[in-house]
């Protein structure tokens, strides 16, 4: 029984830690975005950095994981132990969640700082995918913008 929770509580934590690891590379593009006209221009990349993208953690990773140490705390121990060690494991769960998935919210970018055709200069930061890895200063690329907001560099 004790295992049942402990494999239970393990799996619901993974679970919980795994949404929202969307890649934001600028071939992916949301559901909301297909068939959804972009006005592109285009430009020569001038400048590229090396960057981070970290997403503001949505707080479920703390709580999955406080609630899964709780109950493998509740696993151990008898009478006050057992609350102890109940308490300690939904504190020390809730920490360990929290980081984690401060971690797998956290991906590498690139800043791609493009000079249009008309003489602007844009910057936009993308998740660094395989696209992304092959640019270089010079190459000649699209720059689309969504109704949304959203801007990507694309070759």
């Amino acid at each position: 029984m004790k295992a049942q929770k402990f494999l239970c509580s393990l799996g619901v934590l993974l679970l919980i830690l795994s949404v929202g690891c969307a890649s934001e590379t600028g071939g992916t593009f949301a559901s909301n975005q297909a068939r959804v006209a972009q006005s592109v221009s285009f430009g020569t990349i001038t400048h590229l950095a090396d960057a981070r993208i970290e997403n503001n953690p949505s707080g479920i990773g703390a709580v999955g994981g406080g609630v899964a140490g709780g109950v493998i705390g509740s696993t151990i121990g008898g009478g006050r132990g057992r609350t102890l060690a109940t308490v300690a494991g939904a504190v020390l769960g809730a920490a360990g969640g929290h980081a984690a998935e401060g971690a797998i919210r956290r991906s590498q970018a690139l800043e791609i700082s493009v000079r249009l055709e008309n003489g602007q200069m844009v910057s936009v930061v993308q998740e660094l995918g395989p696209e992304e890895r092959s640019f270089l200063v010079g190459d000649r690329v699209r720059v689309l913008r969504g109704s949304d907001g959203t801007t990507r560099v694309r070759r």
